[in-house]
């Protein structure tokens, strides 16, 4: 069953390269805004929990810190 999905796989891009050459950019292009949509959680916008807000407040700054 693998082999014949890498043939299939193989044949479609050797009779079909420039459609799928051609699509690179634009994948490229599409891939920033969706990283950002589903990698931005990290950074904690809106999300601190009771620990992160009392250490803010012991730092003063009201700042994230890096630790």
């Amino acid at each position: 069953m693998t082999v014949f999905g890498l043939i299939a796989v193989f044949l479609m891009f050797s009779e079909h390269r420039a459609h799928f050459l051609g699509v690179i950019p634009y994948l490229l292009l599409l891939s920033c805004p969706l990283m950002h949509l589903f990698m931005h959680h990290g950074h904690g916008h809106g999300q601190h929990s009771h620990r992160d807000s009392a250490d803010r407040e012991q730092s003063g700054d009201g700042h994230d810190s890096f630790r």
